[in-house]
């Protein structure tokens, strides 16, 4: 048998202006789009901002649906528009936010695992490393590729 170590490195912040001003704006953008959910159930709003590599942020906000598991996650919807709209374009990188009982959560969430392996198929697509950075108001985390939080994905070759 042969043991392996998996590790991956996550920062760590305390306060949003401890991020270059970009990643600010990101955080801000997923603030906001996180308002503008449609969480009628949960009652939890999730926003996601994401920056692409020709400079055009798009966001997105979870959709649920009373007809469970219809609904789709933030970071999908701004990764499937982004993708409809800007084919081809890589995501340099994506923030997201909570909202929940009247105020954004003090821990950060982290993307579902569906969002982790959509968005782990779009670094290998673009061939380059997406950053994540996940707010809360106590602690911000931020992860230089989204394999740090999805070290054995499912995984195919589509060259072969």
């Amino acid at each position: 048998m042969k043991t392996e170590e998996l590790r991956i490195t996550v920062y760590s912040y305390r306060h949003v202006a401890e991020l270059p001003e970009s990643s600010q704006q990101l955080v801000s953008l997923a603030k906001d789009a996180s308002q503008k959910a449609w969480a009628p159930y949960s009652k939890f709003r999730v926003g996601a901002a994401l920056e692409l590599e020709n400079g055009e942020i798009i966001t997105g906000n979870n959709q649920e649906n009373i007809a469970y598991p219809s609904g789709l996650c933030a970071e999908r919807v701004a990764l499937f528009y982004a993708g409809s709209q800007y084919p081809g374009v890589a995501v340099k990188r994506i923030a997201i936010a909570a909202f929940a009982e009247g105020r954004y959560t003090a821990q950060p969430v982290f993307p579902c695992g569906d969002c982790r392996q959509v968005l782990l198929e779009q670094e290998h697509r673009a061939g380059q490393k997406v950053e994540v950075i996940m707010f809360g108001e106590e602690e911000i985390k931020l992860v230089k590729s989204i394999a740090d939080l999805l070290p054995l994905p499912f995984d195919y070759d589509l060259k072969k």
